[in-house]
Order: structure tokens, then C-alpha cells, then sequence
């Protein structure tokens, strides 16, 4: 046989090998995509409803902070809700009535858009909302007790809100950026936007326990959701929490101005205590020469 045909059919054989080979990824791959979309998606919409919806809304739950999501797309068709669920501020603004009322039932407070929403993502998420409204499961708003608060839940949420018990996920403790009207002193922090800082009223705001509960499992605002995402507040730890919450509407007024007008005046009388403390320490302290010098030609220029 001819070398130079040998040489042909081997470099023929192997590249006709290497062509099966990716064949054989390629036909993997494509079965993959093949018999995996229809779960794929479902199972991206629940974990997006579950960390930025389900602090407020429940499917076939009852109403938390907001209104129970079953059967909405009879409420209102889907292109109304592809327009309100990014923006409900810009549907407020424009004055629509069905936005405005959703304003008025929830009180006053606006839903912060969904972080990292996309047209698809809306998409699959109305399809889950759909698909689960057509079930009969429910989704969201359970696991808080409704018991009564003992007083051990008080000691260990006030322990778990100041900080002094620290959270078992690690995240940080509740006065970092709020505050209640029975801790005194100075108060808490006020670093959320106000009128959020102060939790003594939040049940008011928010629709009661099991809707501040929601919201304390799986908080829907951006700061929040980067400070809690990885390390969640433990449903004892919320119901503990919220004991605190719920003593502090009972027992105590909003936290106002006052413990501010304190630090101010702590504050400024620390500063004229440490004038008048570093003022009699030095007050032998090495003077101005020149100050010296000035005075003494002045002395013998009245002599």
C-alpha cells in the first residue's frame, strides 16, 4: 500500500475519533438542556421569591406587609404587573388608582423594587406566582410562634437586640441601625431611614407579628438582605426579637429627640470639662517668648 495513503487513513481515523468525542459532549450537553428547563427556572423563581418576596407577601399565606400574591394575575394583568412590580413608586407618581390603593392598604409604605430583577426573571416569577396559585400549596408566612412572650423571651431578645447575645449566624445586632423606646439611655442606632429606625411601631407599620417575623427571616431591602443573606436570623432568634418589639409598644412611646438633645449636651459638657481639665494641667506650660519680650519693652517704655 501506498505510505502516503497509509498516512491519510490514519490522520482520517483520528480526526474522524476526535469529531465523536465532541459529538458525544455536545449531544450530553444538549439533553441537559433538553430535560432540565422546565424544573430549572421553576426552581430559580421559588429561591427569588423566597429572599426578596416572602418578607412581605405570601401565595394563599394571608396578607403580611403586603397582600397575599395568590391568583394576582386575575387581580391584574400581566402587563400592569410588569410595569408596578419594578417601579411601584413611578405607578404611584402617575397617579394609578389600583397602585394608590396597594399605598393606602399597606399604610403609607412603598415596596423597594426587587434587587437583581430582570424582564425574564418577572417573567418566571409571575409563572411561579401562577403556578403555585393554581396548587393550592402555600408559600410564606409561617414559623412564628403566636404564643405569648414569656419573660425569658424578653431577657433573651434584649440581649440578642443590643448585642450583649450575639446572633448564633453571626450578623449584626439589631441597634446597630435601630431602636426602641424602652432601651434608654442614649437609645439605639438611627442609621436606617427614618421613620425605620424606630421599631417600637413597626407592627403598626407592618401588619403585627407574623408580618415583622417575615420580614426579620427574609429582609427585602438592600442593606439589609447583603448584611443577613449568608448569615439569617434563626426563627427562635426572631421570635425572641420580636418580644422586644412587641414589650416596647406596650410599655414606651416612640424613641423621639430627647436621647439626641442627651448626647448633645453630654457631649458639650464633656468638651468644656476637658478645656478647663487640660487648661489647669498646663497651666505652668512653656509661654510665648515674644508675648515676654513685648510686655517688658512696654514696662520700660513707661518708666
Amino acid at each position: 500500500m501506498n505510505p502516503h495513503s497509509c498516512r491519510y487513513w490514519s490522520e482520517a481515523a483520528r480526526s474522524l475519533a476526535v469529531v465523536l468525542v465532541r459529538l458525544r459532549f455536545v449531544l450530553a450537553a444538549a439533553a441537559i438542556f433538553l430535560f432540565l428547563p422546565a424544573g430549572a427556572p421553576a426552581q430559580d423563581a421559588a429561591a427569588f421569591f423566597k429572599q426578596n418576596c416572602s418578607s412581605c407577601h405570601t401565595i394563599g399565606g394571608g396578607r403580611l406587609a403586603g397582600p397575599d400574591l395568590k391568583n394576582v394575575h386575575t387581580r391584574r394583568d400581566r402587563a400592569w404587573l410588569k410595569q408596578y412590580i419594578p417601579n411601584p413608586r413611578a405607578m404611584m407618581d402617575r397617579g394609578d388608582p389600583y397602585a394608590l390603593k396597594l399605598l393606602q392598604s399597606a399604610q403609607g409604605v412603598i415596596m423597594p423594587p426587587p434587587q437583581g430583577l430582570t424582564d425574564a426573571r418577572l417573567d418566571e416569577i409571575l409563572n411561579f406566582i401562577e403556578a403555585e396559585s393554581k396548587s393550592g400549596r402555600v408559600w410564606g408566612g409561617g414559623g412564628i410562634s403566636d404564643r405569648p412572650y414569656t419573660a425569658a423571651d424578653l431577657v433573651t431578645g434584649r440581649g440578642l437586640f443590643t448585642g450583649t447575645t450575639p446572633l448564633s449566624k453571626g450578623g449584626p445586632a439589631c441597634i446597630s441601625c435601630h431602636t426602641v423606646g424602652t432601651l434608654g439611655g442614649l437609645g439605639g442606632g438611627r442609621l436606617a431611614p427614618f421613620p425605620q429606625y424606630d421599631l417600637t411601631r413597626v407592627y403598626e407599620r407592618l401588619g403585627g407579628r407574623k408580618a415583622v417575623g417575615a420580614w426579620l427571616s427574609a429582609p427585602a431591602t438592600p442593606t439589609m438582605q447583603a448584611l443577613f443573606k449568608n448569615r439569617p436570623i434563626q426563627t427562635d432568634e426572631a421570635f425572641a426579637i420580636l418580644a422586644t418589639i412587641e414589650d416596647a409598644a406596650a410599655n414606651s412611646g416612640e424613641a423621639d429627640a430627647v436621647p439626641l438633645l442627651d448626647f448633645f449636651l453630654m457631649g458639650l459638657g464633656g468638651a468644656v470639662l476637658g478645656l478647663v481639665t487640660f487648661g489647669t494641667a498646663w497651666r505652668t506650660r512653656f509661654r510665648s517668648v515674644r508675648g515676654s519680650m513685648v510686655r517688658g519693652e512696654l514696662q520700660r517704655g513707661e518708666e
